[in-house]
């Protein structure tokens, strides 16, 4: 991504967008004739193929845009959009590194909105499961379709006037893979361009594979106009009031107005690799899930593994993680999506479909994540993080990689001290977005067409008491079982009430495209699809002892957690039936040079905990689930909670 000089862009750009619009409106009259009056200011028609036309046509009429830009991934593009984004003073460049910009949001536009994102379906049970009565549900949102239509009419008419359109043919997963999907997203944000050339595969290469023929998920996005007309940051135009997220999976459509902030206007993030992925994985008979993938070498035999968790659960470092046992290697896959088939011979094969991480900044450091700060500070956009005099960046987790004669500015553009200041430095949500190609650990078969091997699959959660390290699943329907009852440590909306324990399935709640009940019945049913599933297991790093402190020391010692899992893998005959599963026997987890482990500890069952612990479980099912409850998952609970009745 070269820069160049803001002078030169402009007048090669306008020279460019002038040579373009002239040969397109030779050779293509008649989508011409339809659009009189917009000028195409940069790319080439010709590259759309009509079913793709047709839908920029539909949508151009909606929005109404005064300009057409139809992006081709190039290095030139990006400096161009890079340098209308400076000049709008929607990012700034960061001397201190190579190609660095930063953002600053309009500070009511930060955050996915779970309470504006919806799925919309005929019916509301494909969407959602019943809850019970007098219980808000909390398994997704659903809307009519045509509640939606009425929503996206009063929305996005004319939302696009004076602006430009651009046009982002996108590939989710390696272009060309049989694993991989192609996207459109229109948008009115040059921000999101830069951000999805990190995130996905745009462009030429993109438009190259496609026919007419070619199924494509159409993404529309605006940030939005408030209904008053007034932008109160004209920088980072929004409309927070009217925010809205919907997905069609009928239609393999998204929209999303109001937002240009990561999940809510990145659509092939969250939005089509998990909610429209996840429905068109349950048509075809695969996994779209909030996993990471990672690589594991143990002595020359390398494993892959695919692992979900709940935020602030460590998912990023395990990704990344630096081993520290002799003779070990961890390469990064992925650290966020990870799309899973079962291939011809029936072994579990999966992608990244992403191309980029779009992390969270605070507490990632050289002492958390070494890996992670030696990727980002080249080639990324950062948004909502602080700023330093030198034209770097902060924020929490930075103090000792900072000199304290550096003078900081917010995330709010005000000056900052790490004394007296008592608001953090960086937006606890700010970002980065940087290329995954960067990471020094990548795997060299993260872009494999075919997908790399899955062998076992993690589930986590952060559970300060009674979860034992590490336990692994008694067979695929317990496995399903303990995905579906996973629960993790979280704040409490008042800080107040301190810490609760929140239900979170698959580590995947905000992100079902899907009936969850019908999600589990899916999961099930992969049983029937190969006789060489994946071994599955549930870690849990962050128990804690009687004083408060954690029990185990996180970070590269997972890697001994991980030893085990391949002893596992390699039928080793080294785990303890238990009744809620499969733990380590004495001796077999590798503690060698670690001191004060209690192991003991680390691995007590109480039955009193498992107890109370199935109890939350059957009750969230049965008011949040219902009826849409698999008669499997009704059989685990009765199983365990007869196995514990004997402890």
């Amino acid at each position: 991504m070269p820069d160049i000089a803001e002078k030169d862009s402009e007048i090669s750009y306008a020279s460019e967008a002038g040579r373009f619009s002239k040969h397109l409106k030779q050779s293509h009259f008649g989508l011409f004739h339809h659009l009189r009056g917009i000028s195409v200011v940069h790319g080439d028609i010709n590259v759309l193929t009509p079913k793709v036309r047709s839908y920029v046509e539909d949508k151009i009429d909606l929005c109404q845009p005064e300009k057409i830009h139809i992006c081709d991934g190039t290095d030139y593009e990006n400096s161009s959009l890079l340098t209308l984004l400076q000049k709008e003073g929607t990012i700034k460049a960061l001397p201190k590194y190579e190609n660095c910009w930063l953002a600053r949001t309009n500070p009511a536009d930060t955050a996915r909105v779970e309470s504006k994102t919806f799925i919309c379906t005929e019916k509301k049970s494909e969407a959602i499961p019943t809850p019970s009565e007098g219980v808000k549900g909390s398994l997704g949102n659903w809307m009519s379709p045509s509640d939606m239509n009425k929503a996206v009419k009063e929305r996005f008419t004319g939302c696009m006037k004076n602006r430009t359109m651009y046009v982002i043919p996108f590939s989710m997963g390696p272009v060309g893979s049989p694993l991989s999907k192609i996207g459109i997203q229109l948008t009115d944000s040059a921000y999101v361009v830069a951000s999805m050339r990190i995130m996905t595969r745009i462009g030429q290469a993109v438009t190259k594979i496609m026919n007419n023929e070619t199924e494509f998920v159409k993404c529309l996005h605006s940030v939005g106009t408030p209904a008053d007309g007034k932008m109160e940051m004209p920088s980072w135009p929004c409309d927070p009031e009217r925010t809205l997220i919907l997905h069609k999976p009928q239609a393999n459509e998204i929209v999303s107005y109001g937002s240009g902030y990561g999940g809510n206007s990145l659509l092939g993030k969250k939005c089509f690799a998990l909610r429209i992925g996840s429905t068109i994985a349950k048509r075809e008979g695969w996994l779209a899930e909030h996993m990471l993938i990672l690589g594991i070498t143990k002595n020359g035999k390398k494993r892959y593994i695919a692992a979900a968790f709940p935020s602030a659960c460590g998912k990023t470092n395990l990704a990344m993680m630096t081993p520290t046992l002799p003779g070990y290697k961890v390469e990064c896959v992925g650290d966020d999506i990870a799309w899973m088939r079962f291939d011809e011979n029936g072994q579990l094969r999966a992608i990244n479909p992403e191309h980029g991480f779009f992390g969270v900044a605070p507490g990632t450091s050289n002492s958390s994540n070494p890996i992670a700060m030696s990727t980002v500070f080249k080639n990324t956009i950062f948004t909502n993080v602080a700023e330093t005099s030198d034209g770097g960046v902060y924020w929490e987790g930075m103090e000792n990689e900072v000199d304290e004669s550096v003078k900081i500015t917010d995330w709010l553009g005000k000056p900052w001290d790490r004394k007296t200041s008592k608001t953090p430095a960086a937006h606890p949500n700010s970002r980065f977005c940087t290329p995954a190609s960067q990471c020094p650990i990548i795997d060299p078969q993260w872009e494999s067409p075919e997908g790399v091997p899955i062998s076992a699959i993690l589930f986590g959660g952060r559970r300060p008491v009674g979860v034992p390290l590490i336990h692994e699943a008694k067979n695929w329907k317990h496995a399903v079982f303990m995905g579906a009852s996973l629960r993790s440590e979280a704040t409490a909306a008042a800080e107040h009430k301190g810490k609760v324990i929140m239900h979170d399935p698959f580590a995947m709640r905000p992100f079902f495209g899907y009936n969850f009940g019908q999600y589990l019945q899916h999961w099930l049913s992969m049983e029937t699809r190969t006789s060489n599933l994946p071994k599955v297991f549930l870690v849990n790093w962050f128990r804690k002892g009687g004083d408060g402190k954690f029990l185990w020391p996180g970070f590269g010692e997972n890697c001994r957690v991980l030893d085990w899992i391949l002893k596992r893998l390699d039928n080793e005959d080294c785990a303890l039936k238990t009744p809620i599963g499969l733990i380590p026997k004495k001796e077999s987890l590798n503690l060698e040079g670690l001191k004060d482990i209690d192991i003991d500890a680390l691995f007590k069952l109480d039955a009193e905990f498992w107890k109370q612990e199935i109890n939350a479980v059957e009750k969230y099912f049965e008011e949040q689930v219902g009826k849409d409850l698999p008669s499997e998952m009704k059989e685990q609970c009765e199983i365990l909670k007869k196995e514990i009745d004997s402890m």
